[in-house]
């Protein structure tokens, strides 16, 4: 089959006036890796890095202030958290090494992706480190801080 689509194309290209030009260029683009190349390029805009910005939701209960960041396809070894005073920083760093080499062929291909997002959350009080708990689970990143006491002052 594969043979008489190849005649029906030279065919083709032999009645054109620039047949044999477009039937190289043709060829030139169907060849490794030229070929991996524009899939490389395909790949990258169907499926970019799954976070330009990380989603935050931030809420207090009675004891507590929760915040919440939907962190789909991500492993827990790629998330970051800092505390500098009453500001949290979220950070995902994402670096995956493809590496190809044939031979036969005489080529050899290398990928290096790497990616990364942060989001920094302003907090409505200092928080220190030791008071703070963090759990990931189902791509759900929870950052629980214990709520603090208001003091009330007195007036003369």
């Amino acid at each position: 089959m594969r043979d008489d689509q190849g005649r029906q194309h030279q065919k083709k290209y032999n009645k054109e006036p620039f047949g044999d030009l477009m039937k190289s260029m043709n060829d030139f683009f169907h060849q490794k890796p030229v070929r991996r190349l524009l899939d490389t390029i395909d790949v990258f805009f169907e499926q970019p890095f799954p976070l330009q910005q990380i989603p935050v939701d931030m809420y207090e209960t009675d004891h507590e202030l929760i915040i919440s960041a939907d962190l789909p396809g991500i492993k827990r070894e790629q998330i970051g958290i800092e505390f500098t005073g009453n500001q949290l920083t979220i950070s995902v760093n994402h670096n995956e090494v493809t590496e190809e080499k044939n031979e036969k062929k005489h080529y050899y291909y290398k990928k290096v992706e790497k990616n990364q997002s942060i989001r920094t959350v302003s907090l409505p009080y200092i928080v220190h480190e030791k008071d703070v708990k963090a759990s990931y689970q189902d791509g759900v990143l929870k950052i629980r801080i214990p709520r603090q006491r208001k003091k009330r002052i007195m007036i003369d």
